[in-house]
């Protein structure tokens, strides 16, 4: 499979690879990834907001989540999680993260997600928070 055209990501962190982590083929196994995205994805968040993130208050949820897996990651791969928003709604933000292999320069892994605005008091849609937008904005470089 051809390496997709990916945007020129501006954050990414290191992935420490686990043996729990592993499958019986000893391939990183796909909810170890779909985690591994997690991480990236928070700690993002938390870069670009220039402050830690209090869980429990956060406007945004996870609503959709697609991952192909391009190349199998093994234990002795040294990957990280390269994530970047690629467009922001009124009420969702659209992201893309790779895995990538650094020793290779390889995706391993590309997942697309999609945040929705949540208010966690009344279990609804609301819009993305506007200091969430500014800095999606900025970090990005979108227009």
């Amino acid at each position: 499979m051809n390496q997709p055209t990916l945007p020129n990501f501006r954050f990414s962190i290191p992935i420490q690879i686990r043996m729990s982590d592993l499958d019986p083929f000893a391939h990183v196994n796909n909810g170890s990834q779909a985690h591994f995205f997690d991480v990236g994805r928070s700690a993002y968040l938390e870069h670009i907001m220039q402050e830690k993130i209090d869980w429990g208050t956060l406007t945004m949820v996870l609503v959709h989540l697609e991952m192909d897996f391009m190349k199998p990651i093994l234990i002795q791969d040294r990957v990280v999680c390269e994530t970047s928003v690629y467009h922001v709604g009124n009420k969702s933000v659209k992201m893309i993260q790779s895995l990538r292999d650094l020793n290779t320069n390889e995706i391993k892994t590309l997942s697309k997600s999609v945040l929705a605005g949540y208010d966690r008091a009344t279990f609804r849609s609301i819009e993305i928070p506007q200091k969430y937008k500014e800095a999606f904005y900025a970090f990005e470089n979108l227009k």
